[in-house]
């Protein structure tokens, strides 16, 4: 069976979601698919040995066919440009699949963006067999919700192509049952087509994985409290927030807020630190994949953020990661993801609302003079291992082929 995967990010690119459909990949892989991936070229988010590098637009790696494909530019540009890119994305990826690829039997699509997710249907309509969509984050909802979006003509243009891509998808997964919820009850005449599937961690790469400190040694924070933002620096993420909560806690000398990744949001985070004269707020660029597991081994507590101005039940893909590496979680995320239920049922760490500041703070102490960080991060583990694993998840997704 011929299965080609559609995603705007895929390694080398580092973000969760490249991560994310590496694995499914590679899980597919593993289970006798023959696998392609559909995907843009390499130009973001990129560690510095990787910016340089030249990629072919067909290859075979690890037993996987990979089609990277030139798009505009989509990532780190202004809103209008980036739209532009998302809506003229399909008629590029249309014309480079079907110069590789003969035949398909699955068509699963990663969306946002959810232009892709006109191109599954429209393959479908090409080569026949079955279109499943992977829904991450709700859009237009969420982008209408960070004040991304307000035009009303496009608002109604995106609902309707959401509206269309549901309709036509044969199958739609979502990340979790808050997701399912809402897209349940905001599509009723087609609900019984959304299912959840956890989105996954492959735990065997950090199980074995201990800490070197190689990271500590390269930033020189041997002696730190490291709390790790690693990831896209985003709008969704509000992280000016946990800049204001580092001048709040300042007074603890030996604590530090990593910042690792980047984005369009980093340079203002970075002047925003530097005009407030923060010592404690310390900027790195992205590391590999590779390396990843080994960053956040080097950590003490990973840090997750959500602007109250997200409205879904949107789960950040770096919880798991860190959970899988088997440090503490401290979240701020908007009341509705469903964030808050993973990390109190793993025991792993502690969440507030985006925005509480006192409570935010208090969280930031307590968890820097809890004594018991090594059982959290194996609470932690224990429940990505059982929940949220690649094999449980990829094998769920397959009975559903």
């Amino acid at each position: 069976m011929n299965i080609l995967l559609i995603t705007d990010s895929y390694p080398p690119e580092i973000r969760s979601a490249s991560h994310l459909m590496k694995e499914l990949a590679e899980g597919l892989r593993d289970k006798g698919f023959t696998v392609y991936v559909a995907t843009s070229y390499p130009q973001y988010n990129l560690s510095e040995e990787q910016k340089y590098q030249v990629y072919p637009e067909f290859s075979k790696e690890d037993g996987i066919y990979i089609i990277r494909i030139r798009t505009l530019p989509h990532h780190k540009v202004n809103f209008i440009i980036r739209g532009i890119s998302q809506l003229t994305m399909p008629f590029i990826f249309k014309g480079k699949i079907k110069q590789y690829v003969q035949k398909i039997d699955i068509i699963i699509v990663y969306s946002p963006p959810l232009p892709l997710a006109s191109l599954g249907w429209k393959l479908k309509e090409f080569f026949g067999g079955k279109f499943i969509l992977n829904i991450q984050d709700i859009f237009p909802q969420n982008a209408i919700d960070l004040g991304v979006l307000k035009n009303p003509f496009l608002i109604k243009f995106f609902q309707k192509l959401e509206k269309d891509a549901y309709k036509k998808a044969d199958l739609i997964f979502v990340h979790s049952e808050g997701n399912l919820e809402f897209l349940q009850n905001s599509h009723k005449d087609i609900s019984n087509k959304f299912i959840v599937l956890h989105n996954w961690v492959d735990t065997k790469k950090f199980e074995n994985i201990k800490r070197t400190n190689k990271f500590r040694k390269l930033y020189e924070l041997e002696d730190k409290f490291i709390l790790l933002f690693a990831g896209v620096m985003g709008p969704s993420q509000g992280l000016d927030f946990v800049v204001e909560l580092a001048n709040k806690v300042k007074d603890i000398e030996d604590l530090v807020f990593l910042f690792v990744g980047d984005g369009m949001e980093k340079e203002k985070l970075e002047t925003l630190a530097k005009n407030k004269g923060l010592k404690n707020v310390l900027f790195k660029p992205f590391v590999s994949k590779e390396e990843y597991p080994y960053l956040v081994k080097d950590c003490d507590v990973g840090l997750v953020c959500l602007t109250n101005k997200n409205k879904t039940p949107v789960v950040p893909g770096k919880i798991l990661g860190y959970m899988a590496a088997g440090i503490p979680v401290l979240a701020f995320l908007n009341k509705e993801s469903d964030g808050h239920k993973i990390i109190h049922e793993a025991r792993c760490g502690y969440t507030c609302e985006y925005g509480d500041i006192e409570k935010s703070e208090e969280l930031i102490r307590k968890i820097y003079k809890n004594s018991d960080l090594t059982k959290m991060g194996k609470d932690g583990f224990h429940y990505v291992k059982t929940y949220f694993d690649k094999d449980i998840l990829i094998d769920k997704l397959i009975r559903n082929f």
